[in-house]
């Protein structure tokens, strides 16, 4: 079905969007808040930030492994051990802590279609942050208009991840 495809693809897409990130973070250097040109500060990616990245994903899969065949259990949540009834939703099932300011909006909009459009546009929205921003200085500092957009979006954000938390009560 499309969901396990899109949950069986999503880590691979998420892997390989993280190493592009990665060789394009070594190659062309970070940015900073003045906009100086880094190329004296760069160095070449292999061997030494091969090296540097092969042993922290060694370090991260021994001890994954460990944990999976020592104690699979202990990161599993008690909730997953009550027997299923399909006729109701548990009332732990929420969407993940990052998703919630999204589910807020999903939930205060009757319509199926514009509560799903309005869900998929609230994330699709974040994705403008970084395209719309064109100024060569890159801090915040200067420029108090952009401030307060950030600061009102963060405020956003997190009374809308609260509001998603919170159990469905009738008005």
């Amino acid at each position: 079905t499309r969901f396990f495809a899109f949950h069986f693809l999503l880590p691979f897409i998420v892997a390989a969007a993280s190493m592009v990130h990665l060789l394009f973070l070594h190659e062309t250097g970070s940015n900073n808040p003045a906009g100086i040109n880094s190329d004296a500060d760069k160095i070449s990616f292999h061997p030494y930030f091969s090296y540097k990245d092969l042993l922290g994903f060694a370090a991260l899969l021994i001890m994954l492994t460990s944990i999976a065949l020592f104690t699979p259990n202990i990161l599993g949540d008690p909730d997953n051990f009550t027997p299923a009834n399909p006729l109701v939703t548990p009332p732990h099932i929420k969407p993940e802590w990052y998703f919630l300011f999204a589910y807020a909006i999903l939930r205060s909009i009757p319509n199926k279609l514009g509560g799903v459009l309005a869900l998929l546009f609230s994330i699709l929205v974040l994705m403008l942050v970084p395209i719309l921003h064109t100024s060569k200085q890159r801090g915040l500092t200067f420029r108090p208009f952009g401030q307060l957009m950030f600061w009102m979006l963060v405020a956003d954000m997190m009374i809308l991840t609260w509001i998603g938390g919170m159990p469905v009560e009738p008005p």
